[in-house]
């Protein structure tokens, strides 16, 4: 029996912001979702409640307010661990964002266990968030980077990175699960069983992923994984690393103050339990709590169902781009091993032009190199234009974009 498909209207009528006019009377066509996703009225809704029913601290106080607040807070936690199949929500820790989250590693694992001559492994296709931490702590401590290679198409070279694993100084592999700009989906269970073979921890970046297919951290094995709440119709601020517990055992705290700890003396403080002792500070609590009410909403549909929509809309989306005359698509052409996600130029037309005249249609798309200037040196281009499709996107917006790129291509007499 064939599965029944996403009933996108109905989707549709949960984003208040999908029914707004651009330009006049243009209806938005939201075409930007590797950026950041579009929110339902059950997140909208999950943040005013707290605000206005039991807005306090957590983790502190005994009254009624700030217990209902911790408990709310610590549900979203358990919600994330049952989302990625962690083991415990003690492998679960908040952060502002997934960049924040791989500088957490930076800063803390990697400060401790990388040294002078040691080598850190990424790959051409990273965003800027899972480069800089790394170029940081190589000008601090001498380590070396290297990177894997990606093939015409946008795939990994895994020959390349078969032989950077044949070093006996390769100390960690940090990798995208899904890239940004070009979709491809990275073989990353793969990765991780040659690594640990060598002994060698990996991070993921799963910001690209989580929001868009199921992902097991289990089954993959991974060390780490960071991924942010707003890509995946969460708020912003609120990001979420995922650390195997006996690495998180042996990692020094990264913020020291409130809240991560259980005593402070003149001279010496003793850290609280896991996760906490990561956690210092007040946290972003009502975006954590309207972070628990995207994870109910993706949960209700179903990842599976997710990821068979955005295939479905994507496979559209590349043949009828593909069909414009002067288009170059960039990754790869098979839908099944990209994310919702399609990168292109279109002649000489600018791509900051092209998003100009698109949003002059009411169509909202990315243009530029999208954090990831290593990617565009290697394609040899300086920037790129992007769609990037969720839940809530059609075939029929897909016509309409296509419709303003032909009028786009028109104008420029391409």
């Amino acid at each position: 029996m064939q599965k029944a498909a996403l009933d996108v209207s109905k989707i549709r009528q949960d984003f208040p912001i999908l029914r707004r006019k651009i330009n006049g009377n243009k209806t938005l066509v939201y075409l930007d979702n590797a950026a950041t996703t579009q929110k339902p009225m059950s997140v909208i809704n999950a943040i005013c409640n707290y605000y206005m029913n039991y807005n306090s601290n957590i983790h502190r106080a005994v009254h009624q307010l700030a217990e209902e607040a911790t408990l709310e807070y610590e549900k979203t936690r358990e919600k994330v661990a049952r989302f990625i199949n962690a083991r415990s929500t003690d492998e679960i820790i908040f952060t502002r964002n997934a960049t924040e989250a791989i500088n957490l590693i930076s800063y803390s694992w990697a400060r401790t266990n990388i040294r002078k001559d040691d080598k850190v492994v990424l790959t051409e296709i990273e965003h800027h968030s899972n480069i800089v931490p790394w170029q940081i702590l190589s000008l601090e401590k001498g380590s070396i980077l290297e990177y894997v290679g990606i093939d015409d198409n946008g795939y990994l070279n895994m020959e390349d990175y078969k032989r950077h694993l044949q070093s006996n100084k390769v100390k960690l592999i940090s990798v995208s699960h899904m890239s940004n700009v070009l979709g491809t989906i990275v073989p990353v269970n793969e990765i991780i069983k040659m690594a640990h073979d060598q002994s060698v921890p990996v991070l993921v970046d799963g910001a690209q992923s989580v929001p868009h297919m199921p992902v097991d951290v289990q089954d993959m094995d991974c060390d780490f994984m960071a991924f942010s709440a707003h890509k995946m119709l969460g708020p912003t601020g609120v990001g979420v690393l995922y650390v195997k517990r006996e690495i998180l055992n042996e990692m020094p705290p990264f913020i020291g103050g409130g809240d991560m700890i259980k005593e402070v003396h003149k001279n010496e403080t003793k850290y609280n339990d896991l996760p906490y002792k990561f956690e210092g500070g007040t946290p972003n609590i009502a975006d954590v709590i309207g972070f628990g009410a995207a994870i109910d909403y993706l949960n209700k549909i179903g990842m599976d169902k997710v990821r068979e929509h955005e295939m479905d809309v994507t496979n559209y989306a590349i043949e009828a781009i593909a069909g414009v005359k002067g288009v170059s698509i960039y990754g790869p052409s098979n839908a099944d091993h990209r994310g919702g996600v399609v990168s292109f130029n279109i002649g000489d037309i600018h791509p900051h032009d092209l998003a100009t005249i698109m949003n002059d249609h009411g169509i909202a798309i990315r243009s530029g190199h999208h954090c990831a200037q290593v990617l565009m040196e290697r394609l040899d281009v300086a920037a790129t234009s992007r769609t990037s499709f969720y839940i809530y996107n059609t075939k029929e917006e897909v016509d309409t974009f296509i419709n303003a790129l032909d009028q786009a291509r028109r104008l420029f007499r391409i």
